[in-house]
């Protein structure tokens, strides 16, 4: 496996704010306009970042046996894990991992080869295993474990260990999702501005 480093827009005052983009077998991610990798993340493989999208401290995107794609507006935030499902005689086809627009994913999360669609809140410490659908508009309670195949149907919270519906949600949790994944489009440009121009 051949690792580089790219620094993206280094400024004077931080020349040590590298970015750890890793090229596996022919594949190096791509990211979308105004995309943010912290410094101390690892993106690996086949992966996609969508625009105004962001990666956040200690987080690991790893697309080295099958792809990841996340869509535009979306956030995985400290400590995360994102992993795939390899093709194998337990599963001819494996899973990729794939996750839609102005999705915010909370600290210390584990996605592992699931889908996951548009404006959803994956509290943090979850856990979302190979095969599993989570619809658009979906909010996963903090410590939450959602069992492979699994599938999150839209306009609910769902809770728990393994997760349980709990309730549709209100217009007022509805309008956050939006809400959340804007604020982390400003707080990413704020680092951009900081260390990052481009």
């Amino acid at each position: 496996m051949a690792a580089i480093l790219i620094t993206i827009g280094q400024s004077r005052s931080q020349k040590d704010s590298i970015v750890a983009i890793r090229t596996y077998q022919g594949m190096t991610p791509t990211l979308g306009q105004r995309a943010f990798v912290d410094a101390s993340a690892v993106v690996l493989g086949d992966v996609q970042l969508g625009d105004d999208s962001s990666v956040w401290p200690q987080a690991v995107v790893r697309g080295d046996m099958q792809r990841i794609r996340i869509g535009a507006r979306s956030s995985v935030q400290d400590g995360s894990v994102l992993h795939i499902t390899h093709a194998g005689p337990y599963n001819p086809d494996g899973f990729p991992l794939l996750i839609g627009d102005e999705v915010t994913i909370g600290h210390n999360v584990t996605l592992h080869g699931c889908t996951l669609g548009n404006r959803i809140l994956v509290g943090m410490g979850s856990i979302i295993m190979d095969g599993a659908v989570v619809e658009d508009e979906v909010v996963i309670a903090a410590g939450s474990l959602v069992p492979p195949g699994k599938r999150l149907h839209s306009g609910f919270l769902y809770v728990g260990s393994p997760v349980t519906q709990a309730r549709p949600l209100s217009d007022r949790e509805r309008t956050f999702f939006s809400y959340s994944a804007s604020n982390y489009v400003k707080l990413k440009e704020l680092h951009l501005a900081e260390g990052f121009d481009g």
